[in-house]
């Protein structure tokens, strides 16, 4: 029986029939359906991904003519992850110059808004010294990080610490006040930026500490809109699903916790984001057909809600990308092609 080369969620190799191939496909789109209460994809699409998945390249494409804009998320650290060691502002340079990037975003090592705020001036220097040097759009970007609000680097109790005591009343009323002190900063910083030069904000990881990241960031996006409503900004998410750590959050009437993509883009949109970063978790003990025909489902329903262009989050454990810090390219090639021609992504 003729076996197909694949890789499971954690990058490992593994050869499987092509029955199993659209078993595992077959599979995945049903539970991302079920998960998300949406449709599943359909015949010809899951034929099409057939093909991608089993196409005997170690590399493919997109078709000539479905290329795609490709936005970055902590871009100037890439590099120095890799072993590069090189300044932000050479990396800034290799992305234009050498790999021909469609955009970039400078990034600070401490990759959160309530880090960055202490040294906004020096950023808002480079930010201003990367523009003179360069062409590229260029972001800036960092996670909302609500956690880093909590005691005892912070200034309110950690919920984490509440909610096993039984404590829940306590525990919302920390994340209430966690979600001000991060919505001013994250105002704050991204006001500073954009005055510097940045051509865009990017707040990513977004809902990493639940419900209450997803609200601070929101409420932040509609200040700097009504600010400065040329501003594009782009939202990444941290999930396919909000947590709901508070559980009673709302945004204009919108329950935050528990939404998928496909709502979540609608709320992004309500609060003013210019391109939506759609997250769908990769599941290390699952194969990568399960995987992508799952990532591909969300992503479908999210492009066919949104409005907005959708940039869809394929990097390691995300997008049915392997677990791993240098995902291998056989698998990330065939994820972007399914993505864009079958998910419709607008941006990766």
């Amino acid at each position: 029986m003729e076996k197909v080369f694949t890789r499971m969620g954690d990058g490992s190799a593994v050869w499987l029939s092509k029955e199993e191939v659209r078993h595992e496909l077959e599979e995945g789109a049903n539970d991302a359906a079920d998960r998300g209460k949406i449709p599943s994809l359909t015949q010809e699409e899951l034929d099409n991904l057939f093909d991608i998945c089993t196409r005997p390249e170690k590399i493919v494409s997109v078709d000539r003519g479905n290329e795609v804009i490709v936005t970055f998320d902590a871009g100037t650290l890439k590099m120095v992850r890799i072993g590069v060691p090189v300044h932000r502002s050479q990396s800034i340079h290799i992305h234009e110059r050498a790999l021909g990037s469609d955009t970039m975003e400078l990034a600070h090592i401490d990759y959160s808004y309530k880090a960055i705020k202490p040294i906004v001036h020096e950023e808002m220097y480079d930010m201003e010294q990367a523009q003179l040097a360069t062409i590229i759009p260029l972001f800036y970007g960092a996670m909302p990080n609500v956690g880093l609000y909590t005691q005892p680097d912070g200034p309110v109790p950690n919920w984490s610490e509440l909610l096993p005591l039984g404590k829940i009343a306590e525990a919302q009323a920390a994340q209430e006040d966690a979600v001000t002190h991060a919505e001013k900063d994250m105002v704050y910083v991204g006001s500073n930026l954009y005055e510097a030069g940045a051509d865009g904000i990017n707040f990513d990881t977004t809902g990493a500490s639940g419900d209450a990241d997803f609200l601070a960031t929101l409420r932040a996006i509609r200040a700097l809109k009504e600010k400065y409503p040329e501003l594009p900004i782009e939202m990444g998410m941290s999930g396919e699903f909000v947590l709901g750590m508070h559980g009673e959050l709302y945004f204009d009437d919108v329950r935050l916790a528990g939404l998928y993509p496909h709502d979540q883009v609608k709320v992004a949109e309500k609060a003013g984001v210019t391109i939506f970063g759609a997250v769908v978790n990769t599941n290390s003990s699952k194969s990568f057909p399960w995987n992508i025909a799952r990532a591909v489902t969300f992503v479908k329903a999210c492009t066919e809600a949104a409005i907005i262009p959708v940039h869809v989050n394929v990097g390691m454990g995300v997008g049915a990308i392997p677990v791993f810090d240098t995902p291998p390219p056989d698998v990330v090639s065939r994820a972007s092609k399914a993505l864009v021609e079958i998910g419709k992504a607008d941006g990766l």
